[in-house]
């Protein structure tokens, strides 16, 4: 309790030196404005300011030069991806075409044997190994196909995943 009195009369003590001041402030004549601050820190620090700005602008130019870069390079990967499925397409294309041409010959000697009334069975061989280089050939172009397919997915199936 003792301690209670001793600080209530402490903030009173406080606030009486607090009030006397305030009433000096209030009573003292006003003094003149400040005068106007020597222009040259002003100047330093205008002058540091476009400092900053000219390193910002060289800044973000190198972010834009870099980004440009990165995305020419990005395209440059996408030509030659395209360009090697175009290759495995033109292979699988000439492979095809080459069994197709094939088991053309192999139908038409067929044909020209049953039409003699001759069976020859390893003309039947030869076109049916030529049937089945067919079905291959189609099977490895579907396959070129479904990796097209999945090589443009790619980045859209990355892109979902991150999300």
């Amino acid at each position: 309790m003792q301690d209670i009195t001793a600080l209530e009369k402490r903030i009173t003590a406080a606030l009486e030196r607090i009030g006397k001041g305030v009433d000096r402030i209030a009573s003292a004549p006003k003094a003149p404005a400040p005068a106007a601050p020597p222009p040259a820190p002003d100047l330093a620090l205008r002058a540091q300011l476009e400092d900053e700005k000219t390193l910002t602008a060289q800044l973000q130019e190198r972010i834009r030069v870099m980004k440009e870069r990165e995305s020419q390079g990005s395209l440059q990967e996408k030509i030659e991806r395209l360009t090697q499925q175009l290759d495995v397409q033109g292979l699988e294309l000439q492979r095809m075409r080459r069994t197709a041409a094939s088991l053309r010959d192999q139908l038409a000697q067929l044909r020209q044997a049953q039409a003699a009334g001759v069976t020859e069975p390893h003309l039947i061989n030869k076109a049916m190994l030529a049937e089945l280089e067919a079905l291959r050939a189609t099977r490895m172009t579907e396959m070129a196909e479904m990796d097209e397919i999945l090589a443009a997915l790619e980045p859209h199936l990355a892109e979902a995943g991150n999300a």
